[in-house]
């Protein structure tokens, strides 16, 4: 299984945003790990799965996710 890690850049505002976020990621298949940087408002999820999956999870709870 490819292992690819996954950085997005995505507002973390408040506490709320960050719990739907981690919500969200836990959703997706095949993630090994993830992590939230509130001071870069970075996400990084690695496991099998492509960056569009990521953005797709975040786009459904109306988030918007760049590269």
């Amino acid at each position: 299984m490819a292992n690819n890690v996954v950085e997005l850049k995505v507002g973390l505002h408040c506490e709320e945003c960050i719990k739907k976020i981690l919500k969200a990621i836990k959703k997706i298949e095949d993630i090994e790990t993830y992590d939230v940087d509130t001071q870069s408002n970075k996400v990084t999820v690695t496991g099998n799965i492509t960056t569009e999956e990521v953005i797709k999870a975040l786009h459904k709870i109306g988030k918007q996710a760049t590269t």
